[in-house]
C-alpha cells in the first residue's frame, strides 16, 4: 500500500467483493474488509488484506468504500441502517465516497442517491457486468450511474476494478442497464445450454461440438466463460444460482410496472427454480445444464 494512503473498504466479500479485493490490491491498494460471516474474511487475510470487525470499523478508516453485498436490502442497511456508514462516519471525517457493485433494484437506488444527495456521503453506483472471474481478471464493465463527481472522485478504484466502463445516466440507470443485460447473458446461457444437450442427444461428442458452435454463426461470449463448465459438469460458483433468482426477480418487477412480458425470461426463472428444487442453488448457474437434461419428454 502507498505509504499514507488509506485502505480501500469492502463490505461483502462473497465472490464478487473477492474479485474487487483482489483487484484492488494488485493496484498496491490496502483492503480492509468486512463480511458479516466471519468466515468469508480469511481469503482476503490470505491474499494480504485486513479483516475489519464491523462497518463503523470501515467507516472510520477509510474514505472510499466498495460495497458489494447480496441484495438491495444489504445496500441500504449498509449505509443507511443504524450501524451503517452514515450514522458511523465521524462528524470531523472526510466525505465518503461509496462506490455500489451490487446488482439492486433501480428505482430505489434511485432514491437513495436522492437521499444521499448533498450529505458527507458521496454515492457512486457502479454494478459490473461479468462473472467474479472476469472481474478478478479485469474483463468486467462498469455500468456507472448518477453522479459523475462522486464516480470521478474515485477514479484510481474504478480503474482497479473496471478499466473499461460507461457512464449510462441517472442513479438507477448501472442497474437498469445490468438487468438488461443479466437478462440476454441468462437467455444465452439456457440456449448454450439446450443446445448442448440436443447435440449430445443426437450422437455428438459435446466437446467437440462446443468447438464448433464457437466458429459457427451462433457465437456468443457465454460459449467461452461457460460452455467448458457446462461440457465437464464444473459448477464451482462464477456466478450463484440464488444470485440469477434475484436479478431476474428484479426484472419481472420493473417488467410488471412496464406492462411488458418477458416470455424468454420467465421460462429462464423456472429453470433456475428447477435448479434451486434441486439442491444447486449456491452452484454456479452454468448449471442449468443439468435442469435442461431433467426435463427429458
Amino acid at each position: 500500500m502507498t505509504q499514507g494512503r488509506k485502505p480501500v473498504g469492502v463490505i461483502g466479500t462473497g465472490l464478487m467483493g473477492m474479485a474487487c479485493a483482489k483487484r484492488l490490491l494488485a493496484a498496491g491498494f490496502g483492503v480492509l474488509g468486512y463480511d458479516i460471516s466471519a468466515d468469508q474474511l480469511a481469503p482476503l487475510v490470505a491474499l494480504g488484506g485486513r479483516a475489519a470487525r464491523s462497518t463503523e470499523e470501515i467507516a472510520g478508516a477509510c474514505d472510499r468504500v466498495v460495497l458489494a453485498v447480496f441484495n438491495t436490502e444489504q445496500v441500504e442497511e449498509a449505509i443507511e441502517g443504524p450501524r451503517g456508514l452514515v450514522a458511523s462516519r465521524p462528524q470531523d471525517a472526510s466525505p465518503l465516497t461509496v462506490i455500489c457493485v451490487s446488482t439492486c433494484d433501480p428505482d430505489r437506488i434511485a432514491a437513495l442517491a436522492a437521499r444521499l444527495a448533498g450529505g458527507r456521503l458521496r454515492f457512486a453506483e457502479a454494478p459490473v457486468s461479468g462473472t467474479s472471474e472476469q472481474t478478478a481478471r479485469g474483463e468486467a464493465l462498469g455500468l456507472i450511474g448518477g453522479d459523475r463527481a462522486a464516480a470521478d472522485g474515485a477514479s484510481d478504484v474504478l480503474d482497479a476494478i473496471c478499466p473499461r466502463r460507461h457512464h449510462v445516466g441517472a442513479a438507477g440507470n448501472g442497474a437498469r442497464a445490468k438487468l438488461a443485460i443479466n437478462l440476454i447473458l441468462g437467455v444465452n446461457r439456457a440456449a448454450l445450454a439446450e443446445g448442448l444437450v440436443f447435440a449430445e442427444r443426437m450422437g455428438l461428442d459435446a466437446a467437440a461440438f462446443l468447438a464448433v458452435a464457437r466458429e459457427s454463426a451462433a457465437y456468443s461470449q457465454v460459449m467461452d466463460i461457460k460452455g467448458a463448465k457446462m461440457v465437464r459438469g464444473d459448477f464451482a460458483p462464477h456466478g450463484f444460482v440464488t444470485q440469477s433468482l434475484k436479478d431476474f426477480a428484479l426484472m419481472a418487477g420493473q417488467a410488471r410496472r412496464l406492462g411488458q412480458r418477458l416470455p424468454l425470461a420467465e421460462t429462464y426463472t423456472g429453470l433456475m427454480q428447477g435448479c434451486v428444487a434441486a439442491g444447486e442453488g449456491e452452484l454456479d448457474n452454468s448449471v442449468v445444464i443439468r435442469e435442461i437434461r431433467r426435463r427429458a419428454g
